[in-house]
């Protein structure tokens, strides 16, 4: 196993889903740029990376606001999955997080609780043939307070009927880590692109 876990005996893996099962973040920059260059707006790649786990909506009103914009919210992020999603055949898993779900899967639940749509998050599970492996999808859309609040990994622990205290979460974030800390879960810190 190439990432270590922490002690203790868990009764469900939570995963956050693009940087931690998918190694999607870098398509994802990618996406962003090509569907903010339509309206004149920029994304650099330290603002990309420190806002991982924030919501797409959360992300493009910040943008309207920090570079003086009016971008349309629903047309921006339609583009921007659809830019995504035809990257999605050059995406691979993360590697130790995928050996960590091949050694655990059948032996504990697993759930994700991801910041993107659930569309999102089932086309690239899909395209990992991944899907069937995860009990429970929290998206972006299933909760109102978004990481690193800690209500999506509760949520995901109250749907797998897991105390939050026996749940171990995956996440690639400062965000996504606050939120599992936030909700009393021990958390695994999955490495960025360049980290590993």
């Amino acid at each position: 196993m190439l990432l270590p876990l922490p002690a203790g005996e868990f009764e469900a893996y939570l995963f956050d889903c693009d940087g931690t099962i998918t190694d999607s973040m870098p398509a994802h920059h990618r996406a962003w740029l090509a569907a903010l260059a339509e309206h004149g707006a920029e994304f650099p790649r330290d603002l990309f990376y420190a806002w991982g786990g924030r919501t797409v909506v959360d992300v493009i009103t910040d943008l309207n606001r920090m570079q003086g914009l009016d971008m349309p919210v629903d047309v921006l992020a339609a583009r921007r999955e659809e830019l995504f999603q035809a990257m999605l055949p050059e995406i691979g898993a993360v590697p130790g997080v995928l050996e960590h779900i091949e050694a655990s899967f059948g032996k504990v639940p697993f759930g994700v609780v991801s910041g993107s749509t659930r569309e999102s998050v089932t086309a690239s599970l899909t395209a990992l043939d991944l899907l069937d492996r995860f009990e429970v999808l929290v998206c972006a859309e299933d909760y109102a307070r978004p990481k690193p609040d800690p209500e999506g990994y509760l949520t995901g622990a109250r749907l797998l009927g897991v105390a939050p205290e026996r749940c171990l979460v995956f996440e690639d974030t400062e965000l996504g880590v606050a939120a599992a800390e936030a909700a009393g879960m021990a958390c695994v810190r999955v490495p960025a692109p360049w980290e590993r």
